[in-house]
């Protein structure tokens, strides 16, 4: 996977809600843990825009209801900061559904993607209604 060109706060830890933003069927992710690297012994495992996580559908289609998927998480309201100085914060928690091979579920992202986020899932930029 290839790294983030920022340096971003993780803000989501276990049990965090996240609502979702694209058409897949559901409306608000609960965070269960991340996946990949990342944590630490004895350190609840946090993420942040660009992360993989696993979740639970708390509300939505009944189809994934109470079920553990994947998910990506695209904004977060705490500031990512670029290389070049310039912090970018969204008004908004964020994230899209993705299948096992990290393709995302949905055909359509509502609202903006930051350019961290597409740099890593290029598959992103084709659904996604804008770019910051």
């Amino acid at each position: 996977m290839k790294g983030v060109s920022a340096k971003i706060t993780r803000t989501f830890v276990p049990g965090a809600l996240i609502p979702c933003a694209d058409n897949s069927g559901a409306l608000e992710f609960k965070m269960i843990g991340k996946l990949g690297k990342g944590q630490r012994h004895g350190r609840m495992p946090a993420a942040g825009v660009g992360d993989v996580i696993v979740a639970s559908v708390v509300k939505g289609s009944p189809t994934y209801l109470k079920k553990p998927v994947k998910v990506i998480i695209i904004r977060q309201k705490a500031p990512i900061r670029r290389a070049n100085g310039m912090r970018l914060i969204f008004e908004d928690n964020a994230g899209i559904m993705v299948g096992d091979d990290l393709l995302p579920i949905g055909t359509e992202i509502k609202g903006p993607v930051p350019r961290e986020v597409i740099e890593r899932y290029s598959k992103l930029a084709g659904i996604s209604a804008k770019i910051v």
